[in-house]
């Protein structure tokens, strides 16, 4: 960012920065929309979590939204290139100052403090005038797709990525893992937003896989607005009491589903079998 600042100025910066935001965002995005909401092969269409499919309209306002996001986003790209060159940060390059182990675990803890800020950041979101301001845009995809990943209203999307420019100036972080986590943080996004349960069955009751989120787990806070607030992990709702109370039975319901689709299509298969 600080090269094409010095190079072509801030707007041309800015600009070049929300553009390649988008591109990434289209690129992730639009593959799984492709692959989910056009093609439909009949192996993937059986994880559908809800069964109606949203309007076209829908998927350009959340296309939109996103667009916008991108904008904002690379402006907080800008801020934080800014900080750093006047010595605000704790952004390193000289990985030998904390070592390679310290890679992984500034990774881990970036996502922790990610987890954490976005549950409450959430639950803040939900209580009036801010839905009617600013997250009310977020659930107008009730039935999302992965457009909704980045589909916010403006105000929404500086307090989503405000956490990031916030622990940089605290936490000592390496570029890459920035990088990194950037992209983790959108395909996480992008999925939990699809519209499809990738998960297995028996997922959400393991004594350990219980604590990651789902996309059954969002895709139920789209659908009834309040409740199962989390992002990564499942361990604020749980501890506070958010997740809703038929978030597991959902989750079966919905594997349940899929298998009794494929059972129906192996059935099929066996009878075209035997009538050819």
């Amino acid at each position: 960012m600080l090269i094409l600042i010095e190079k072509f100025g801030y707007v041309p910066a800015w600009m070049a920065s929300a553009t390649l935001i988008f591109l990434r965002y289209l690129i992730m995005a639009g593959f799984l929309f492709f692959l989910f909401y056009y093609i439909r092969p009949a192996k993937i269409k059986k994880w559908k979590i809800q069964k109606s499919f949203p309007s076209a309209k829908k998927v350009w306002s959340e296309i939109g939204h996103s667009l916008m996001s991108a904008l904002v986003f690379a402006l907080f790209g800008l801020i934080l290139a800014l900080l750093r060159k006047h010595g605000f940060t704790a952004i390193y390059t000289d990985i030998s100052l904390y070592g390679y182990g310290w890679l992984p675990l500034s990774f881990l803890l970036l996502f922790l403090i990610h987890d954490t800020y976005f549950y409450w950041m959430h639950r803040l979101l939900h209580r009036p005038p801010f839905f009617k301001i600013m997250h009310k845009v977020h659930h107008q995809s009730f039935n999302p797709t992965p457009w909704a990943a980045m589909s916010f209203h403006p105000l929404e999307a500086v307090l989503e990525i405000a956490i990031i420019p916030i622990t940089a100036l605290l936490l000592p972080m390496h570029p890459g893992v920035l990088i990194a986590f950037a992209f983790w943080s959108l395909i996480w996004n992008v999925l939990g937003h699809g519209g499809y349960e990738l998960f297995p069955s028996g997922f959400v009751k393991h004594p350990i896989f219980k604590w990651v989120n789902t996309a059954t787990h969002h895709n139920m806070h789209h659908l009834k607005s309040r409740g199962n607030y989390g992002l990564y992990f499942n361990f604020w709702d749980r501890i506070m009491g958010t997740n809703f109370p038929d978030y597991e039975e959902t989750f079966e319901a919905v594997k349940r589903r899929a298998g009794a689709s494929a059972n129906g299509q192996s059935i099929q298969r066996n009878i075209h079998r035997k009538s050819a």
